[in-house]
């Protein structure tokens, strides 16, 4: 009854106005805390495939999860941001949600945001996979001294990098060899760069990774 006087008195400020804005304030806090508390158990699996969104989560997805607040933080935060537009279309606008129905309108909103979380989740490990591959990149291109470094040989070993991009005159080169740092596959930097080939971007790289070895054979010690 609460929750249909609510809707009423917002309905005829047309879901705008200072009301409005308190009301998905609290609304937001609600569904990123019920966010939350759902990713640290585990159970935002368990409701996602009951909606039918199969996520095959790994241990390490439910390690991070469980561990990692900023990583709830940030899921839980891009989730309700998604969610929030459609909600306010569907749910008030277009008047989807009733008092009959039986749901109170937190629990239709949470309801909203399982159908969002897997493509938010989907974008945070596809992103996490891409920063996996860029450090497995960036120990193929540029081999590590031996032994530990010094904060100094660090700075000169990252100046390096800026240095060996900057001293590349083709753009398309250079900005395959970017991309590939960054950790995007060939067939990404192909489409990015409008390449007519995957051989093309591997021929750009190889070209490269000739070029630079034979400097550094060739260059002189101090």
């Amino acid at each position: 009854m609460a929750d249909r006087q609510i809707v009423e008195v917002l309905a005829a400020e047309g879901f705008e106005g200072p009301q409005y804005v308190r009301f998905v304030e609290e609304l937001v806090r609600y569904g990123i805390s019920v966010l939350r508390g759902w990713m640290h158990s585990g159970f935002i699996f368990q409701l996602v495939a009951d909606r039918g969104f199969s996520l095959s989560p790994q241990e390490r997805d439910l390690d991070e999860l469980a561990r990692d607040s900023d990583v709830r933080e940030e899921l839980a935060n891009m989730t309700v941001a998604t969610a929030l537009p459609r909600f306010r279309q569907r749910a008030l606008v277009e008047g989807s949600w009733t008092f009959e129905g039986g749901a109170s309108i937190a629990t239709y909103f949470m309801g909203a945001c399982v159908y969002d979380f897997p493509n938010e989740f989907r974008r945070h490990r596809a992103a996490r996979e891409r920063h996996r591959r860029a450090l497995e990149r960036q120990q193929d291109l540029y081999e590590p001294i031996a032994g530990g470094l010094s904060i100094a040989d660090q700075v000169l070993g990252n100046l390096g990098v800026l240095d060996a991009l900057n001293s590349i005159n083709n753009p398309t080169a250079r900005a395959a060899v970017a991309l590939t740092i960054d950790g995007y596959t060939q067939d990404e930097i192909r489409q990015m760069l409008d390449a007519s080939s995957v051989r093309a971007i591997e021929g750009l790289l190889h070209r490269w990774r000739t070029k630079a070895k034979r400097e550094r054979g060739g260059g002189g010690h101090e």
